[in-house]
């Protein structure tokens, strides 16, 4: 036995599913503020430096005609007050360090240097510009672990949240797999409950209800239709016990016991009829096509069948006649038993005197219809639709059960459906009109 692969549950998919969106999303956004303020402090760096920059170059601009070397010690002093995190080193031509601050136990890393001309003729002097930025760094370090633990809580609490949601709203569908499982054979008149379910389980539901409403005509169908074969069959055996019971209670001449086995035979014919009427039946709703071929006259094809029915036709005072004429793609051997039961039916209801037609109509590119009409009482409008039942009759009174088993038109429905058609009854002003729509391929 082929082990059945079955997917995770649904709640653990969209759970799993909605916490890697959290994760996903929340990650983005934590890296986002974390690239902007990384990005905002670089700028207020360079920003910072470029201001120094500039006041110490206007500075030291200056020296050689308005400062001596005390006072633009002091001033740059002064230039670097409230920045801690600034070093400074500024150098004349000969070597002499002029001004040295360092903050940081090592030149920082962040630097400019650059030169600075003295507006009086003379050698320019180097200028060494620094920026610690150990603070920032720390700075960004901590938001990245607090983004960090912000992401990951935020994932846990959302996936907590969205498990009990999904669970939550999974609880509906829960209740509509109690409400199958109370489903049986014997109670298929049962239908789910969509009170309360949501609108996507709607069409699910309707559907369901829908298959079991078929599925409990079916069952019946089936029953009946085990009840109908038991009867049928039931009548000729208990015919043929009681005949063979009765010739052989005493002794019977050869003429006897030859009338006696005549009359065993007919009986038998009819239960091979059933029988294999049942057979054909079977493989109809088993999925069987029709053998198709071209037949350039469907007339000609009903004339045949017309002939084979003329003694029955004279007995019941009835003529039978084609109107109509086309050419299709269709199993000639199905069709001609079809039209056989069909005049079949008309010859046992149809009205002393009338005539049966047999009615060819070519209704579009690729369907032909073949109906049989006769004149007779109508057929009741709730007996319509059950008329291609198997076993079914309108009037068992009337309806001839010891030739007539009641399969007839259920044979025409399914040669019908075996060429992609349907099988139709009308009956209206004493006229009946019984066919199938046959489709071309």
């Amino acid at each position: 036995m082929t082990a059945v692969r079955t997917a995770p549950g649904l709640g653990a998919r969209l759970s799993r599913s909605l916490a890697l969106l959290t994760v996903v999303g929340l990650g983005l956004v934590c890296a986002a503020v974390y690239a902007v303020i990384a990005l905002t402090l670089l700028q207020r760096q360079d920003e910072t430096l470029d201001q120094k920059q500039a006041a110490i170059a206007q500075l030291l601009g200056e020296r050689g005609t308005r400062h001596s070397v005390a006072e633009v010690q002091h001033l740059l002093g002064d230039v670097l007050a409230g920045h801690a995190e600034l070093s400074l080193r500024v150098t004349a031509a000969g070597g002499e360090v002029i001004f040295d601050k360092v903050s940081a136990p090592a030149w920082p890393a962040k630097q400019r240097k650059f030169n600075v001309p003295v507006v009086a003729a003379g050698p320019a002097i180097s200028v060494l510009l620094a920026l610690d930025q150990r603070s920032d760094d720390a700075l960004l370090q901590r938001l990245a672990w607090t983004l960090a633990c912000t992401a990951v809580g935020g994932a846990l609490a959302v996936s907590a949240g969205a498990y009990w949601l999904v669970r939550r709203g999974l609880v509906p569908l829960h209740r509509l797999v109690e409400q199958t499982g109370r489903v049986t054979a014997h109670d298929l008149a049962r239908r789910l409950d969509g009170s309360g379910q949501p609108m996507e389980l709607q069409p699910l539901i309707e559907q369901f209800n829908a298959l079991l409403g078929r599925l409990d005509g079916a069952y019946r169908q089936m029953e009946a239709f085990n009840a109908d074969v038991a009867h049928e069959l039931n009548t000729p055996l208990a015919t043929l016990i009681s005949s063979c019971e009765l010739a052989l209670r005493r002794s019977r001449s050869a003429e006897e016991l030859r009338d006696v086995l005549g009359s065993n035979l007919e009986e038998l014919h009819r239960m091979a009829g059933i029988i294999g009427d049942m057979l054909f039946l079977s493989h109809a709703d088993s999925g069987s096509d029709a053998r198709r071929e071209r037949v350039d006259s469907l007339a000609h094809l009903a004339g045949e069948v017309i002939d084979f029915h003329e003694a029955a036709l004279q007995e019941a005072g009835l003529q039978a006649a084609v109107v109509g004429e086309a050419a299709a793609q269709v199993d000639a051997r199905l069709l001609r038993r079809a039209i056989s039961n069909l005049l079949g039916n008309a010859t046992r209801y149809g009205r002393a005197g009338s005539a049966v037609t047999v009615r060819i109509s070519r209704l579009d590119a690729s369907s032909v219809e073949v109906a049989v009409e006769n004149d007779g009482p109508d057929i009741a409008p709730e007996h319509l639709p059950r008329l291609f039942d198997r076993f079914y009759r309108v009037d068992p009174a009337r309806s001839h059960a010891d030739r007539n088993h009641g399969l007839g038109l259920a044979i025409v429905a399914a040669i019908a459906r075996m060429h992609g058609g349907r099988a139709s009854a009308e009956s209206r002003n004493g006229q009946t009109r019984i066919g199938l729509l046959l489709r071309e391929m």
